[in-house]
């Protein structure tokens, strides 16, 4: 059987994030699984490191590639991204899902699409009914 190249990919810089959500590792771990669940992703593990005097990083291994986030919270600032690979699951719905709990006051996001043969960008738009 062959696979298919294709996949996904979007990156979002998140600005005007609580501090308290951001410094919180365990709470930013639980939000990044319901995210991979949100779009239909497997996970396969998660790590996730809690740092001194702030911040956080969290790594979800998914079966279709990973989803991330690294926090600066004395910034009000984080840097999501997530890769899918394949046709079943859109990464933008868990960057949405994000977007809706984090609530920033700004984001700025870059889609590429991978594996084609040339590195297509988009920036699409996010998902912001929740922030109304």
């Amino acid at each position: 059987m062959e696979y298919s190249t294709f996949g996904r990919h979007v990156a979002v810089d998140a600005w005007g994030v609580g501090f308290e959500l951001l410094n919180n590792a365990e709470f930013l771990q639980t939000q990044l699984v319901e995210a991979a669940e949100a779009c239909g992703a497997t996970v396969l593990s998660v790590q996730s490191k809690q740092f001194e005097p702030q911040g956080a990083t969290v790594l979800v291994m998914l079966s279709e590639s990973h989803l991330s986030i690294h926090t600066y919270p004395e910034r009000g600032f984080a840097a999501i991204d997530c890769y899918t690979c394949g046709e079943t699951v859109d990464p933008q719905l868990a960057i949405d899902y994000l977007v809706s709990v984090l609530k920033p006051t700004k984001t700025y996001a870059k889609k590429l699409v991978r594996g084609l043969g040339e590195l297509k960008v988009e920036t699409p738009e996010i998902q912001r009914a929740e922030l109304v």
